[in-house]
């Protein structure tokens, strides 16, 4: 394939994957506290498709997903956190063609991701200007679900056949 190709194939995955992330954003599951959505499970996904490119997708489609909900003080946040989640998992989850990565290396990516979603969010709405440090413990716990439940539903989604086959 040539480097042209290749370059406009990273370039359309990462649109449509944008496009997942903020449809997926968009989708929410009710729990007993609140909700949970499932934008992070297309980050983890998209991270193990696309690798450290990931990051692209996941910044666009969760920051447009704030936009469309009415939350503009998130944009910029949200940017910025999910394109850490999307860059460091797609890092980890780096591989070489034809190699399976093991899952260890999977749930820690998983991991560590969602514990920069956990932080980010935590750090940004403990500004003064937002929540405070007192209000934002509030939020440790819907997304401390939030990030089980990516981390649950995106690693057996990564052991699909097909994804292991896409390069990009």
């Amino acid at each position: 394939m040539s480097d042209q190709r290749r370059h406009l194939r990273k370039i359309t995955f990462a649109g449509i994957l944008a496009a997942f992330i903020f449809v997926g954003t968009e989708i929410h599951v009710p729990t007993a506290i609140g909700h949970v959505n499932l934008g992070d499970v297309v980050i983890l996904v998209s991270a193990y498709i696309l690798g450290p490119i990931a990051a692209i997708p996941a910044a666009v489609g969760s920051a447009l997903a704030d936009l469309l909900a009415g939350y503009p003080q998130y944009i910029a946040p949200t940017f910025i956190i999910k394109y850490l989640m999307g860059l460091v998992a797609g890092l980890i989850l780096r591989r070489k063609p034809e190699h399976k990565v093991p899952f260890l290396k999977r749930l820690l990516a998983a991991l560590i991701a969602e514990a920069i979603m956990i932080g980010g969010y935590f750090a940004f709405e403990s500004l003064p200007f937002m929540y405070g440090v007192t209000t934002a413990i509030g939020s440790l716990i819907p997304n401390l679900i939030q990030a089980a439940a990516a981390i649950i539903g995106a690693i057996p989604l990564t052991y699909i056949k097909s994804f292991d086959n896409v390069r990009v």
